[in-house]
């Protein structure tokens, strides 16, 4: 079944009365999203668009899907799917007890070490899901990322208009940052570690006499790091997070010049 015909469908679905066409439209799309053939949010000139049929398709799959066990070896899961199984046929590396769940897709040259894809997310080529990193549910993450140890990838899967996170191509994110509610980092930036990324925190510029604020994007090639900055609460004035810009990454850089290399030409260690 196309997937246009499946979007309608899924558009008139009465999830508390399902059929059994219904049901077989929920897991048609699943298996669609699974093997990359749709995605929750795409690139379209030069813009993200959110595809709130598929999220959609995800929230109906929770609804029909019964709670079981799984059994992986000698280790029993108790879940309502199970995880992907053909990691050798989609050429991606998975590291136990790594796991990317069913409904999520990894291109080919992907490495999953000790941590978890959520269903919907889409992972380019190249990229590393390093040790104990999380991808959440619906995240876009691009080609030749790397999401360092201990990274959280917020999930956002409701309501269904709502902008996944987005990680595009080349950028590296340090080791145990946070970064969630549809936060867009944009091509080559890099993310020193514990930052912390909603979207309502502020993103300073302090490379210019004047700071330029930004909330929800990182913009491209942009170098960042963990900053506090001063807030008047009525006990008095208190240091509040935010993210700091000190710098672009230049384009003679290496695309896998590492985390503290790139922080080290502004004077930072992490």
């Amino acid at each position: 079944m196309k997937s246009e015909k499946i979007k309608e469908k899924i558009e008139n679905i009465d999830i508390n009365n399902p059929s059994k066409e219904d049901v077989d439209v929920i897991e048609e799309a699943i298996k669609l999203l699974d093997a990359g053939l749709i995605r929750v949010a795409e690139l379209i000139n030069d813009e993200w668009v959110v595809n709130e049929w598929v999220k959609n398709a995800i929230l109906h799959y929770f609804v029909i899907k019964k709670i079981k066990n799984i059994e992986s070896g000698e280790i029993q899961y108790f879940d309502k799917f199970d995880p992907k199984k053909n990691y050798e046929e989609l050429n991606i590396r998975v590291v136990p007890p790594g796991a990317v769940r069913y409904g999520a897709f990894c291109e080919p040259g992907v490495v999953i070490m000790p941590g978890f894809v959520n269903i919907g997310a889409y992972v380019g080529s190249g990229t590393m899901v390093d040790t104990w990193a999380t991808v959440g549910s619906c995240a876009q993450i691009g080609k030749d990322v790397h999401l360092s140890g201990g990274v959280g990838i917020g999930g956002v899967l409701e309501p269904p208009s709502a902008m996944p996170v987005i990680i595009e191509d080349g950028a590296f994110i340090g080791s145990r940052c946070i970064i969630v509610e549809g936060v867009k980092v944009e091509k080559g930036a890099v993310i020193g570690a514990n930052v912390t990324l909603t979207a309502s925190t502020p993103i300073i510029d302090v490379t210019n006499e004047t700071p330029k604020e930004y909330k929800g994007v990182i913009p491209s090639n942009s170098v960042v790091i963990p900053g506090t900055r001063p807030k008047e609460f009525p006990s008095g004035e208190y240091q509040t997070p935010c993210a700091l810009i000190i710098g672009k990454r230049k384009e003679s850089t290496d695309k896998k010049t590492s985390l503290n290399e790139a922080l080290r030409t502004y004077g930072v260690d992490v």
